[in-house]
């Protein structure tokens, strides 16, 4: 018997074979495909599993022409001890979030990601960087002089003073809605629709 494909009902699609597919399982095969930005989103939540950080998991990917050029998850430095062994040095001074940010042993995810980039010789001037979170006033800054063009993130972060340099940056910053994207993916199955409907009447 031939696998199914990852994600779709079994019977619905030969993934190996390539078989036709029913006017139907089409529909619901689009239905089920994410945006570019919902696909590169769920990608930051994958990478903020590897977050060594106690009080928030982060994760942040940047992206350029539709390819991953770098991640970044928040966490202690290269050759030292991580905060989920030897405890949070935040919590330990009773620092509220988004105060303080270099009395923290861990990077940024968005840092990181940077870092990375930087390290391996990646040029990211131009890309988009999608972000669990919205970055911080420093990471905000580092985002300016990358030459990064767009933020997306999903939840946002008390931090005023970023938010108000990004917008006069000219950086575009936007939170990302996925039940927007589900209600996207619904209308353009509907229009998909209304378009055969279309085509079937002019041909009569």
């Amino acid at each position: 018997m031939k696998p199914p494909l990852l994600g779709i009902p079994r019977g619905l699609i030969d993934p190996l074979h390539g078989s036709s597919l029913k006017k139907k399982e089409k529909e619901e095969v689009i239905h089920r495909r994410p945006s570019w930005d919902e696909y590169f989103m769920d990608i930051t939540h994958l990478v903020a599993k590897r977050s060594t950080c106690l009080r928030r998991q982060v994760g942040a990917v940047l992206v350029k022409d539709k390819k991953i050029l770098a991640t970044g998850y928040n966490g202690a430095p290269s050759r030292l001890e991580h905060c989920l062994d030897i405890g949070c040095l935040r919590e330990k001074q009773s620092i509220p979030s988004g105060e303080r940010h270099e009395l923290c042993r861990g990077l940024h995810a968005e840092q990181n990601a940077i870092i990375q980039a930087a390290y391996h010789g990646v040029e990211i001037r131009g890309a988009t960087l999608y972000c669990t979170n919205h970055p911080c006033v420093i990471c905000s800054k580092m985002v300016m002089n990358a030459g990064i063009d767009r933020i997306i993130y999903e939840d946002g972060y008390g931090d005023d003073l970023a938010a108000m340099m990004l917008a006069e940056s000219g950086i575009e910053v936007e939170r990302f809605d996925r039940r927007g994207q589900g209600q996207g993916r619904k209308r353009q199955v509907e229009s998909q629709k209304k378009s055969r409907r279309r085509e079937r009447s002019n041909s009569k």
